[in-house]
Protein backbone atom coordinates (compact mmCIF):
# COMPACT_ATOMS: atom_id res chain seq x y z
CA UNK A 1 0.00 0.00 0.00
CA UNK A 2 4.19 2.15 -0.93
CA UNK A 3 7.40 1.39 -4.62
CA UNK A 4 8.87 -2.04 -5.15
CA UNK A 5 12.38 -2.42 -3.72
CA UNK A 6 13.80 -3.40 -7.08
CA UNK A 7 12.76 -0.04 -8.50
CA UNK A 8 13.82 2.38 -5.82
CA UNK A 9 15.42 0.51 -2.99
CA UNK A 10 12.44 1.35 -0.78
CA UNK A 11 9.52 -0.49 0.66
CA UNK A 12 5.82 0.17 1.13
CA UNK A 13 4.79 1.18 4.63
CA UNK A 14 1.26 2.39 4.26
CA UNK A 15 -1.82 0.41 5.11
CA UNK A 16 -1.68 -1.17 1.71
CA UNK A 17 1.32 -2.58 0.01
CA UNK A 18 2.47 -1.94 -3.53
CA UNK A 19 -0.22 -1.23 -6.10
CA UNK A 20 1.50 1.55 -7.99
CA UNK A 21 1.13 0.67 -11.70
CA UNK A 22 3.70 3.18 -12.93
CA UNK A 23 6.31 1.94 -10.47
CA UNK A 24 5.80 -1.70 -11.30
CA UNK A 25 5.91 -0.93 -15.01
CA UNK A 26 9.45 0.27 -14.56
CA UNK A 27 10.58 -3.18 -13.54
CA UNK A 28 12.33 -5.36 -16.12
CA UNK A 29 10.19 -8.08 -17.63
CA UNK A 30 11.94 -10.77 -15.68
CA UNK A 31 11.74 -9.24 -12.22
CA UNK A 32 14.54 -7.63 -10.29
CA UNK A 33 17.38 -9.49 -11.85
CA UNK A 34 15.79 -10.23 -15.17
CA UNK A 35 15.75 -13.97 -14.73
CA UNK A 36 12.18 -14.28 -15.97
CA UNK A 37 10.76 -15.57 -12.78
CA UNK A 38 13.76 -17.34 -11.42
CA UNK A 39 12.40 -20.80 -12.25
CA UNK A 40 11.49 -23.06 -15.12
CA UNK A 41 7.81 -23.43 -15.84
CA UNK A 42 4.77 -22.78 -13.73
CA UNK A 43 6.04 -24.40 -10.55
CA UNK A 44 9.24 -22.35 -10.57
CA UNK A 45 7.18 -19.22 -9.97
CA UNK A 46 5.11 -20.61 -7.11
CA UNK A 47 7.79 -19.75 -4.54
CA UNK A 48 7.99 -16.00 -5.26
CA UNK A 49 4.22 -15.79 -5.76
CA UNK A 50 3.84 -17.23 -2.28
CA UNK A 51 6.29 -14.65 -0.93
CA UNK A 52 4.31 -11.77 -2.45
CA UNK A 53 1.01 -13.06 -1.13
CA UNK A 54 2.58 -13.64 2.28
CA UNK A 55 3.84 -10.04 2.23
CA UNK A 56 0.39 -8.72 1.37
CA UNK A 57 -1.24 -10.82 4.08
CA UNK A 58 1.37 -9.61 6.57
CA UNK A 59 0.68 -5.95 5.71
CA UNK A 60 -3.07 -6.19 6.00
CA UNK A 61 -3.23 -8.38 9.09
CA UNK A 62 -0.66 -6.07 10.67
CA UNK A 63 -3.07 -3.23 9.90
CA UNK A 64 -5.93 -5.18 11.47
CA UNK A 65 -3.82 -5.75 14.57
CA UNK A 66 -3.16 -2.01 14.67
CA UNK A 67 -6.91 -1.34 14.73
CA UNK A 68 -7.28 -3.58 17.78
CA UNK A 69 -4.60 -1.55 19.56
CA UNK A 70 -6.15 1.84 18.77
CA UNK A 71 -8.64 1.88 21.70
CA UNK A 72 -5.66 1.63 24.07
CA UNK A 73 -3.04 3.76 22.30
CA UNK A 74 -4.99 5.89 19.82
CA UNK A 75 -4.49 6.09 16.06
CA UNK A 76 -1.52 8.47 16.30
CA UNK A 77 -0.03 6.41 19.11
CA UNK A 78 -0.13 3.24 17.01
CA UNK A 79 1.35 4.85 13.91
CA UNK A 80 4.06 6.42 16.09
CA UNK A 81 5.06 3.03 17.48
CA UNK A 82 5.01 1.52 14.01
CA UNK A 83 7.20 4.17 12.41
CA UNK A 84 9.63 4.51 15.30
CA UNK A 85 10.21 0.76 15.66
CA UNK A 86 10.47 0.28 11.89
CA UNK A 87 12.97 3.17 11.72
CA UNK A 88 15.11 1.63 14.46
CA UNK A 89 15.13 -1.76 12.72
CA UNK A 90 15.96 -0.27 9.31
CA UNK A 91 18.75 1.89 10.73
CA UNK A 92 20.30 -1.10 12.49
CA UNK A 93 20.05 -3.27 9.38
CA UNK A 94 20.95 -0.72 6.69
CA UNK A 95 23.34 1.53 8.65
CA UNK A 96 22.86 4.40 6.17
CA UNK A 97 25.72 6.79 5.57
CA UNK A 98 25.12 10.39 6.64
CA UNK A 99 28.05 11.92 4.77
CA UNK A 100 28.56 12.47 1.08
CA UNK A 101 25.03 13.62 0.27
CA UNK A 102 24.15 16.90 -1.39
CA UNK A 103 21.57 19.42 -0.21
CA UNK A 104 19.25 18.19 -2.97
CA UNK A 105 19.65 14.63 -1.71
CA UNK A 106 18.62 15.64 1.80
CA UNK A 107 15.73 17.72 0.47
CA UNK A 108 14.44 14.69 -1.42
CA UNK A 109 14.69 12.33 1.54
CA UNK A 110 12.99 14.87 3.83
CA UNK A 111 10.11 15.22 1.35
CA UNK A 112 9.93 11.43 1.22
CA UNK A 113 9.76 11.31 5.02
CA UNK A 114 6.99 13.92 5.10
CA UNK A 115 4.98 11.85 2.61
CA UNK A 116 5.56 8.73 4.71
CA UNK A 117 4.38 10.40 7.91
CA UNK A 118 1.31 11.94 6.30
CA UNK A 119 0.36 8.80 4.41
CA UNK A 120 0.52 6.56 7.47
CA UNK A 121 -1.02 9.11 9.82
CA UNK A 122 -4.00 9.72 7.55
CA UNK A 123 -4.51 6.03 6.83
CA UNK A 124 -4.60 5.08 10.50
CA UNK A 125 -7.07 7.89 11.18
CA UNK A 126 -9.19 6.39 8.40
CA UNK A 127 -9.21 2.78 9.65
CA UNK A 128 -10.09 4.07 13.10
CA UNK A 129 -13.40 5.22 11.56
CA UNK A 130 -14.28 2.96 8.61
CA UNK A 131 -13.68 -0.75 7.78
CA UNK A 132 -10.30 -1.72 6.36
CA UNK A 133 -11.59 -2.96 3.00
CA UNK A 134 -13.22 0.34 1.97
CA UNK A 135 -10.32 2.32 3.49
CA UNK A 136 -7.67 0.53 1.43
CA UNK A 137 -9.89 0.69 -1.66
CA UNK A 138 -10.20 4.48 -1.34
CA UNK A 139 -6.48 4.81 -0.62
CA UNK A 140 -5.59 2.87 -3.78
CA UNK A 141 -7.29 5.60 -5.83
CA UNK A 142 -4.27 7.87 -5.24
CA UNK A 143 -1.74 5.68 -7.08
CA UNK A 144 -4.36 4.78 -9.66
CA UNK A 145 -5.08 8.46 -10.36
CA UNK A 146 -1.35 9.17 -10.65
CA UNK A 147 -1.02 6.35 -13.16
CA UNK A 148 -3.89 7.68 -15.27
CA UNK A 149 -2.63 11.28 -15.13
CA UNK A 150 0.93 10.41 -16.11
CA UNK A 151 -0.10 7.96 -18.82
CA UNK A 152 -0.69 9.12 -22.38
CA UNK A 153 -2.85 6.13 -23.26
CA UNK A 154 -6.56 6.75 -23.64
CA UNK A 155 -7.41 3.25 -22.43
CA UNK A 156 -6.48 4.34 -18.92
CA UNK A 157 -9.52 6.61 -18.95
CA UNK A 158 -11.55 3.40 -19.07
CA UNK A 159 -9.82 2.10 -15.96
CA UNK A 160 -10.34 5.45 -14.24
CA UNK A 161 -14.03 5.32 -15.07
CA UNK A 162 -14.29 1.80 -13.74
CA UNK A 163 -12.59 2.85 -10.49
CA UNK A 164 -14.94 5.83 -10.14
CA UNK A 165 -17.90 3.50 -10.64
CA UNK A 166 -16.53 1.38 -7.81
CA UNK A 167 -16.19 4.44 -5.58
CA UNK A 168 -19.75 5.53 -6.36
CA UNK A 169 -21.00 2.03 -5.53
CA UNK A 170 -18.93 2.03 -2.34
CA UNK A 171 -20.47 5.35 -1.33
CA UNK A 172 -24.01 4.14 -1.89
CA UNK A 173 -24.57 7.39 -3.76
CA UNK A 174 -23.35 9.61 -0.93
CA UNK A 175 -21.17 7.71 1.56
CA UNK A 176 -24.17 7.47 3.90
CA UNK A 177 -22.98 4.10 5.20
CA UNK A 178 -19.39 5.25 5.86
CA UNK A 179 -18.09 7.88 8.25
CA UNK A 180 -17.38 11.00 6.11
CA UNK A 181 -14.27 11.82 8.12
CA UNK A 182 -12.94 8.30 7.60
CA UNK A 183 -13.56 8.60 3.86
CA UNK A 184 -11.77 11.96 3.77
CA UNK A 185 -8.78 10.56 5.66
CA UNK A 186 -8.57 7.58 3.29
CA UNK A 187 -8.67 9.84 0.23
CA UNK A 188 -6.04 12.07 1.82
CA UNK A 189 -3.88 9.00 2.44
CA UNK A 190 -4.28 8.15 -1.25
CA UNK A 191 -3.05 11.61 -2.25
CA UNK A 192 -0.04 11.23 0.02
CA UNK A 193 0.56 7.74 -1.37
CA UNK A 194 0.86 9.30 -4.82
CA UNK A 195 3.37 11.79 -3.37
CA UNK A 196 5.15 8.87 -1.70
CA UNK A 197 5.56 7.19 -5.10
CA UNK A 198 7.13 10.30 -6.65
CA UNK A 199 9.59 10.97 -3.83
CA UNK A 200 10.32 7.29 -3.29
CA UNK A 201 11.50 7.00 -6.88
CA UNK A 202 13.64 10.14 -6.54
CA UNK A 203 15.11 8.91 -3.26
CA UNK A 204 15.92 5.53 -4.77
CA UNK A 205 17.93 7.23 -7.51
CA UNK A 206 19.93 9.28 -5.00
CA UNK A 207 20.60 6.74 -2.23
CA UNK A 208 21.99 3.18 -2.47
CA UNK A 209 20.10 0.08 -1.33
CA UNK A 210 17.50 0.93 1.33
CA UNK A 211 19.51 3.83 2.82
CA UNK A 212 17.00 6.40 1.60
CA UNK A 213 14.09 4.51 3.13
CA UNK A 214 15.87 4.24 6.49
CA UNK A 215 16.63 7.98 6.55
CA UNK A 216 13.12 8.90 5.41
CA UNK A 217 11.68 6.66 8.12
CA UNK A 218 13.67 8.62 10.70
CA UNK A 219 12.20 11.86 9.34
CA UNK A 220 8.70 10.40 9.42
CA UNK A 221 9.19 9.17 12.99
CA UNK A 222 10.36 12.58 14.18
CA UNK A 223 7.38 14.27 12.52
CA UNK A 224 4.74 11.88 13.88
CA UNK A 225 6.21 11.51 17.38
CA UNK A 226 4.71 14.77 18.81
CA UNK A 227 1.22 13.69 17.70
CA UNK A 228 1.67 10.30 19.34
CA UNK A 229 2.93 11.85 22.57
CA UNK A 230 0.04 14.34 22.72
CA UNK A 231 -2.57 11.65 22.08
CA UNK A 232 -1.12 8.75 24.05
CA UNK A 233 1.62 10.11 26.32
CA UNK A 234 3.05 7.55 28.74
CA UNK A 235 0.88 4.80 27.23
CA UNK A 236 3.50 4.47 24.50
CA UNK A 237 5.90 3.12 27.13
CA UNK A 238 3.47 0.51 28.47
CA UNK A 239 5.21 -2.86 27.92
CA UNK A 240 2.17 -4.58 26.40
CA UNK A 241 1.40 -1.66 24.07
CA UNK A 242 5.05 -1.36 23.12
CA UNK A 243 5.23 -5.08 22.32
CA UNK A 244 2.13 -4.93 20.13
CA UNK A 245 3.47 -1.81 18.40
CA UNK A 246 6.71 -3.63 17.64
CA UNK A 247 4.75 -6.57 16.24
CA UNK A 248 2.75 -4.20 14.02
CA UNK A 249 5.97 -2.60 12.76
CA UNK A 250 7.41 -6.00 11.85
CA UNK A 251 4.19 -7.25 10.24
CA UNK A 252 3.37 -4.05 8.36
CA UNK A 253 6.83 -2.84 7.31
CA UNK A 254 9.88 -5.01 7.94
CA UNK A 255 8.52 -8.45 7.00
CA UNK A 256 6.63 -7.41 3.82
CA UNK A 257 9.65 -5.46 2.59
CA UNK A 258 11.91 -8.49 3.01
CA UNK A 259 9.45 -10.89 1.37
CA UNK A 260 8.82 -8.62 -1.60
CA UNK A 261 12.53 -7.99 -2.04
CA UNK A 262 13.14 -11.74 -2.25
CA UNK A 263 10.17 -12.28 -4.58
CA UNK A 264 11.15 -9.50 -6.98
CA UNK A 265 14.46 -11.22 -7.68
CA UNK A 266 12.62 -14.11 -9.34
CA UNK A 267 9.10 -12.99 -10.18
CA UNK A 268 8.07 -11.43 -13.52
CA UNK A 269 6.94 -7.83 -13.07
CA UNK A 270 3.44 -8.32 -14.56
CA UNK A 271 2.71 -11.14 -12.11
CA UNK A 272 3.97 -9.06 -9.20
CA UNK A 273 1.86 -6.06 -10.24
CA UNK A 274 -1.33 -8.06 -10.58
CA UNK A 275 -0.78 -9.71 -7.19
CA UNK A 276 -0.32 -6.30 -5.60
CA UNK A 277 -3.63 -5.17 -7.06
CA UNK A 278 -5.35 -7.67 -4.77
CA UNK A 279 -4.51 -5.64 -1.65
CA UNK A 280 -8.05 -4.25 -1.10
CA UNK A 281 -9.43 -7.80 -1.13
CA UNK A 282 -6.79 -8.98 1.36
CA UNK A 283 -7.58 -5.96 3.54
CA UNK A 284 -11.29 -6.81 3.46
CA UNK A 285 -10.50 -10.40 4.46
CA UNK A 286 -8.27 -9.23 7.31
CA UNK A 287 -10.97 -6.84 8.50
CA UNK A 288 -13.52 -9.64 8.49
CA UNK A 289 -11.36 -12.30 10.18
CA UNK A 290 -9.66 -10.11 12.79
CA UNK A 291 -12.13 -7.28 13.32
CA UNK A 292 -15.44 -8.92 12.30
CA UNK A 293 -15.94 -6.18 9.69
CA UNK A 294 -18.39 -7.77 7.28
CA UNK A 295 -18.93 -6.12 3.90
CA UNK A 296 -22.26 -5.56 2.24
CA UNK A 297 -22.79 -6.98 -1.25
CA UNK A 298 -22.47 -3.52 -2.82
CA UNK A 299 -19.24 -2.83 -0.94
CA UNK A 300 -17.77 -6.15 -2.10
CA UNK A 301 -18.75 -5.35 -5.68
CA UNK A 302 -17.23 -1.86 -5.37
CA UNK A 303 -13.93 -3.26 -4.12
CA UNK A 304 -13.94 -5.74 -7.01
CA UNK A 305 -14.38 -2.93 -9.53
CA UNK A 306 -11.44 -0.98 -8.10
CA UNK A 307 -9.27 -4.12 -8.11
CA UNK A 308 -10.11 -4.77 -11.77
CA UNK A 309 -9.36 -1.12 -12.61
CA UNK A 310 -6.02 -1.33 -10.81
CA UNK A 311 -5.10 -4.55 -12.60
CA UNK A 312 -6.09 -3.05 -15.94
CA UNK A 313 -4.02 0.07 -15.35
CA UNK A 314 -1.05 -2.07 -14.30
CA UNK A 315 -1.18 -4.21 -17.42
CA UNK A 316 -1.68 -1.17 -19.65
CA UNK A 317 1.34 0.57 -18.16
CA UNK A 318 3.47 -2.55 -18.46
CA UNK A 319 2.40 -3.04 -22.06
CA UNK A 320 3.15 0.60 -22.82
CA UNK A 321 6.56 0.31 -21.20
CA UNK A 322 7.40 -2.78 -23.23
CA UNK A 323 6.28 -1.09 -26.44
CA UNK A 324 8.40 1.98 -25.65
CA UNK A 325 11.45 -0.18 -24.95
CA UNK A 326 10.86 -2.12 -28.18
CA UNK A 327 10.68 1.14 -30.17
CA UNK A 328 13.87 2.36 -28.52
CA UNK A 329 15.67 -0.88 -29.36
CA UNK A 330 14.43 -0.63 -32.95
CA UNK A 331 15.74 2.94 -33.19
CA UNK A 332 19.10 1.81 -31.79
CA UNK A 333 19.35 -0.97 -34.35
CA UNK A 334 18.42 1.48 -37.10
CA UNK A 335 21.18 3.86 -36.00
CA UNK A 336 23.69 1.00 -35.98
CA UNK A 337 22.70 -0.03 -39.51
CA UNK A 338 22.92 3.55 -40.72
CA UNK A 339 26.39 3.79 -39.21
CA UNK A 340 27.45 0.58 -40.95
CA UNK A 341 26.06 1.81 -44.28
CA UNK A 342 27.95 5.06 -43.90
CA UNK A 343 31.20 3.11 -43.63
Amino acid sequence: MDVPPAVTGTAPVAGASVTQPEAVAALPDGGADGDNGGGKGRFGAMGPVGLVLAGGISVQFGGALAVTLMPRAGAFGVVTLRLVVAALILVLVCRPRLRGHSRADWGTVVAFGVALAAMNGLFYQSVARIPMGPAVTLEVLGPLALSVITSRRLVNLLWAGLALAGVFLLSGGGFDTLDPAGVAYALGAGVMWAAYIVFSARTGRRFPQADGLALAMIVASVLILPFGIVESGAKLLDPSILALGAAIAVLSSVLPYTLELLALRRLPAPTFAVLMSLEPAIAAAAGFLVLSQALTLSQAAAISLVIVASMGAVRTQIGGGRAARARERARDRSRVREGDDAH
